[in-house]
């Protein structure tokens, strides 16, 4: 089986697999499938491990570290930071590979694992494969016993070594990214840290570059973590926004590698239309943009009027990533706020598609409602249907037919997406339509019609 989805390992903690006894295996032979692959015999390999607010977070980390250690890899601690610091600093370490600790945007009770290559990109499907190969082995053993992950020398344990000015270093490559000749001194920004792993490092980027910061859901207790806030719920940043009169607003998500983000008149500004403002009047107009299957059209076509190359990956920002190699292009992301800007950072990282943003609006004087005029978004309307186990609704006729019917319907004027969540046992109904009412209605129907076929 695969243990892995769209975005590394990911579940309910205290069930499998985030399991503390699951976690010791997956470092295990994530340290195995390391060594294999070193081709530098005076060290042994090494890796990074961060991770964001959630109280399991502790519990993975020492689960992860032995497993690793006990493999004969050596490990860095870096403690909370956002996903993208770490593959930021996985490649300043010169390590090996990079594993965050997290479940996203999920509530606190899930958490997760993500691999980062030592290049900082997530990893190759064939490491992946090769690790998810021996995970199926070793929980295979009808022992389940420490009989599976001998330790043949002592000798060659791994050491570990906590990072004390990890988040400086990932504070300084932030500032880094910002053009030189501009400041944000005439700005006033809030930031929505999501009582995530952003909380301590997003309000000081913005501070030290001049902004009159404002932070809102940042103080994190372990539990609070996306609770009612985040770029999954921004509706607190909008009315922050509006109550501070306020510039404009930045929304993370738990880890820090989504942003949304609000205009100074409280209207949210989503993944498409920080692509739309980056992609059309960045300091380089982008060739090509690449987007997803959930992109809206709307963003297709202004990119069109723009004389602007768009493309649509499957969803995951990994998909992203291969289609901008494939296409030697820098600019693409998703809906939901995964940006990747591959000539600032290598991966998805909120703080930095933001201070893009920032930079454009400094280096022409306009507002965030200015930048985002010319790009008209379509109606879109999306609803999750959450079942208590993950079917594939395609091998319902019943479904299928309903499908076929409203792909029909909207055929030539609007898009009708039905996608399994790669992370969660849910179905994303989405629809496209250029009458609002009719995407409602119709991403409804859909939904409720799943529901009560798949239960």
């Amino acid at each position: 089986m695969s243990y892995f989805g769209t975005d590394g390992i990911r579940g309910k903690f205290g069930e499998l697999p985030i399991t503390p006894d699951f976690i010791l295996k997956l470092g295990y032979v994530t340290g195995q499938v390391l060594i294999e692959a070193n081709e530098n015999s005076t060290r042994k390999p090494s890796v990074v491990i961060g991770k964001d607010t959630r109280l399991s977070g502790y519990v993975i980390e020492g689960a992860l570290q032995a497993g690793f250690n006990g493999a004969g890899v050596d490990v860095y601690m870096l403690g909370p930071l956002p996903t993208p610091a770490i593959a930021h600093l996985t490649r300043s370490f010169n390590a090996d590979a990079g594993v965050v600790i997290s479940a996203s945007h999920n509530p606190y009770y899930d958490n997760g694992i993500k691999f980062f290559s030592g290049s900082g990109k997530k990893i190759s499907d064939e490491m992946q494969i090769a690790i998810n190969d021996r995970l199926t082995a070793i929980m295979s053993d009808a022992n389940g016993n420490n009989a599976t992950m001998p330790i043949l020398d002592p000798a060659n344990l791994g050491k570990n070594r906590r990072i004390d000015d990890a988040k400086g270093r990932y504070i300084e490559f932030c500032k880094g990214s910002f053009p030189y000749q501009y400041d944000l001194s005439h700005l006033t920004v809030v930031v929505d840290c999501a009582n995530g792993a952003g909380y301590s490092v997003a309000p000081r980027v913005m501070r030290e570059l001049g902004a009159n910061v404002i932070a809102i859901n940042n103080t994190p207790d372990g539990i609070n973590i996306n609770a009612e806030c985040g770029s999954t719920h921004p509706e607190g940043l909008q009315k922050a926004v509006l109550e501070h009169e306020a510039d404009v607003g930045i929304a993370l998500d738990g880890d820090g590698d989504r942003i949304v983000m609000v205009d100074e008149t409280g209207k949210l500004v989503d993944g498409d239309g920080i692509l739309y403002v980056l992609a059309t009047q960045g300091l380089t107009k982008a060739q090509g943009v690449v987007g997803t299957l959930m992109s809206n059209m709307g963003l297709e076509l202004a990119l069109k009027e723009a004389d602007i190359d768009f493309t649509r990956a499957k969803v995951g920002d990994r998909y992203v990533m291969q289609d901008l190699e494939a296409n030697g292009w820098i600019l693409g992301g998703e809906p939901s706020g995964h940006i990747l800007c591959l000539d600032k950072s290598r991966t998805g990282d909120a703080i930095i598609a933001g201070l893009q943003v920032l930079a454009v609006m400094q280096a022409q004087g306009r507002a965030l409602s200015e930048l985002v005029e010319g790009f008209d978004v379509l109606p879109q309307k999306l609803v999750n249907v959450r079942l208590s186990q993950m079917q594939d609704p395609y091998k319902h006729e019943e479904l299928v037919a309903a499908f076929d019917k409203a792909q029909t319907t909207l055929e030539g004027r609007g898009r009708l997406l039905i996608r399994q969540s790669g992370t969660e046992p849910m179905i994303r109904v989405m629809v496209e339509s250029d009458d609002e009412i009719e995407c409602d209605v119709m991403a409804n129907d859909l939904a409720d019609l799943i529901k009560s076929v798949l239960g």
